[in-house]
């Protein structure tokens, strides 16, 4: 086994856990004082002064350490020879410098600076817990088989009687500076707006300088909510909530700028409008407990519960044998699919217009309800969205833009947000902001808008308030493709609304401008529009204006050039519905689509896609008859994978599959026939 320091995935430990890797038995003791050596380097690498919080405690762990580093690197350079019976003594404290150093890694990690504050207590309880353990296994050591120096003994035996009564305790200021933090959030609590200038001194503390480091600490917080895991346990998600509620409230209010380039923020995933859509409509019981999403791939554990293929992988190679939502030992790891749920997703997908493919971002969007958090959150919001609204409509251009994108955020992070931020009027002030010849004025007041359409009353007033014009306008000659590929997918949320469908379709800029976003945007900007489509085909009045917008070879443009799965599943979900009636059969039969198809048909992964081809072949073949199934008839590899699609298909991809092939073999059989009763009347 490795001796040298465990290094954990950050991505899967969580903060203030300290799993560790303890030396074979088999180790050698010099190969052990080794790896003590590099541990004890990087634990006195850490400076004091650049611990947030912890800094006495910090400094005399460094200290002792040190000493003890002094007393193995004399070992090691003088070659000295070490017993047996040393290994005992050297493994423990080898496993603690390892907790150690990753107790010094969280209080040095950015973005956790204000958790390891409110949770200072506890890790002073850790400090000096690990010194004991020191303590402990300096004890046991036998120093008379080890020839060291006697100065070097003295010191050891001096730290291992320090470390038994050295006195680790909370540093006053960080507890001073905490119960102020626990002081503002009882104001929240009682509705009372807090001073900002208290706010700012507790900032100014923890060395939280712009809004970036605030944002970066709310970041921390909102993925500690969202890792569902058994150690984490719900009772903390409130207080989570308050400090995610007093961070967002400062970085809303006390800082005025931003300090990067809005043009630069790359973190957009909120423009996608598949992923977020089937978290906000979908039944509950179609979502992964873990990641909370709609689950792709379910599967079943050892105990029983159902979760996401991706997900559950990921608990398990963190090294986890409980199951996450019961806390049960999992008796064994394999992984049963969960066919028939799979099938009841994947249905209700299509019932509802909904791509069921995986997107790369998962929603930050992790309360996914209307109550909020904890009545603390819930009252800095209220007091953020006022001040937010005044900055929309009387604030300079530069506080406009940023009370937009600090919307965005805010409106992203869950629905009581958006309650909130649409309550207080933000969405018609939002909706003057779109003509604008500042680009990222208008790529943040577009998505602000998408964030705010997910929600009833967001749509009722975008479209009560005629909004549907000018984001129409952003959406045909936005002034980037950015702000584009958030209009297409606003006008998704607001298709998802039966009556606005027809005012949608109606209005003569719409589908057109979808269709020119299709053939110009970028991959998701195409995804976006695709699927804003297939929503707006829901109304039948609408499939004629989609036809004639020129829908079908831009569609088969994508199916022919993109290498994106679910962009392709979802171009072959409009192609289907469009297959459905006679006129977009032969609109689809005019572009000559079936080495295309049937191509597709035999490669694609996707089970959804699969259904997408047969269902649109098998249309083809009803809507416009024998000219189909002839070209049909002649492909002969695509007879095995109907046959195939009977047995591991979809419920309608099977009965797709199954008329296609009861049509191709009439055809046949007719075709035959004929040849027979001509060559008889020749004879």
């Amino acid at each position: 086994m490795n001796t040298g320091t465990h290094k954990p995935n950050q991505r899967y430990r969580r903060i203030l856990s300290f799993p560790a890797v303890q030396p074979c038995e088999s180790i050698s003791p010099a190969t052990l004082v080794a790896s003590l050596i590099t541990l004890s380097h990087k634990i006195c690498s850490f400076q004091s002064n650049l611990f947030p919080t912890q800094r006495r405690n910090a400094r005399e762990t460094i200290r002792q350490i040190g000493i003890i580093l002094i007393f193995l690197e004399e070992i090691r350079e003088r070659g000295l020879m070490i017993p047996d019976s040393t290994v005992l003594s050297f493994s423990e404290l080898h496993l603690t410098l390892q907790k150690l150093h990753l107790l010094m890694e969280d209080c040095t990690r950015e973005g956790a600076r204000f958790w390891m504050l409110m949770k200072s207590p506890l890790v002073a309880t850790q400090f000096r817990h690990l010194i004991r353990s020191v303590a402990t296994a300096l004890d046991v050591l036998p120093l008379h088989f080890i020839e060291v120096c006697g100065e070097v003994k003295e010191l050891v035996e001096l730290v291992a009687k320090q470390a038994r009564k050295v006195k680790f305790e909370l540093d006053p200021d960080d507890e001073r500076t905490r119960k102020r933090v626990d002081l503002l959030l009882h104001q929240f609590e009682r509705g009372t707006e807090p001073n900002s200038n208290e706010m700012k001194r507790i900032l100014d503390y923890l060395e939280i300088k712009s809004w970036t480091d605030c944002n970066q600490e709310i970041r921390f917080l909102e993925d500690e909510i969202s890792f569902q895991c058994s150690d984490c346990g719900e009772r903390e998600v409130p207080f989570f909530s308050d400090l995610v509620g007093f961070l967002s409230y400062c970085r809303g209010m006390i800082f005025d700028t931003l300090d990067f380039s809005l043009r630069d923020d790359t973190d957009q995933s909120e423009s996608s409008c598949s992923t977020e859509i089937r978290t906000y409509i979908n039944p509950e019981d179609f979502r992964c407990p873990i990641s909370l999403e709609l689950m792709t791939d379910p599967v079943t554990v050892s105990t029983g519960q159902t979760y996401d293929r991706a997900s559950i992988q990921k608990w398990l190679e963190a090294g986890n044998t409980i199951c996450p939502k019961t806390g049960e030992k999992l008796t064994k790891t394999d992984l049963v699919p969960n066919t028939a749920l799979k099938n009841l997703i994947q249905q209700f997908c299509a019932d509802n217009g909904i791509s069921h493919s995986r997107s790369e971002n998962r929603s930050r969007d992790i309360t996914r309800t209307i109550v909020p958090g904890s009545s603390a959150a819930a009252q800095a919001m209220q007091f953020l969205s006022w001040f937010l609204a005044g900055k929309l409509v009387f604030g300079t251009t530069e506080q406009q833009k940023k009370a937009a994108y600090e919307i965005r955020l805010l409106a992203r992070a869950n629905i009581f947000n958006r309650a909130c931020l649409i309550q207080v009027g933000t969405v018609s002030p939002l909706l003057n902001l779109l003509d604008t010849d500042d680009q990222s004025m208008q790529e943040n007041a577009i998505s602000a808008l998408l964030e705010l359409t997910k929600h009833t009353n967001g749509k009722e007033l975008i479209m009560e308030s005629g909004g549907l014009a000018p984001i129409l306008m952003v959406l045909k000659s936005g002034l980037s493709l950015e702000a584009r590929k958030s209009a297409a997918a606003t006008v998704f949320y607001l298709c998802s609304v039966k009556e606005y469908r027809k005012s949608i379709g109606e209005n003569p800029e719409a589908i057109p401008a979808l269709v020119q976003l299709i053939k110009e945007g970028t991959t998701q900007g195409k995804k976006n529009a695709v699927v804003a489509i297939f929503g707006l085909l829901f109304l039948p009045k609408n499939h004629q204006r989609v036809l004639a917008a020129g829908i079908v070879p831009a569609l088969l443009d994508i199916l022919a050039s993109s290498e994106k799965a679910d962009l392709v599943t979802d171009s072959l979900a409009v192609l289907a519905v469009l297959a459905e009636s006679v006129e977009g059969s032969y609109a689809i039969l005019k572009a000559s689509p079936f080495p295309l198809i049937t191509g597709i048909l035999q490669s694609l992964t996707s089970p959804a896609g699969k259904e997408h081809c047969v269902s649109i072949l098998q249309s083809l073949c009803v809507n416009v008859g024998a000219e189909v199934a002839s070209v049909l008839a002649k492909d002969l590899s695509l007879m095995p994978w109907l046959y195939s699609l009977l047995a591991h298909g979809t419920s309608h991809a099977t009965k797709k599959a199954r008329s296609l092939i009861k049509i191709l073999i009439e055809f046949n059989q007719t075709t035959s026939s004929g040849f027979m009763g001509s060559s008889d009347a020749q004879e």
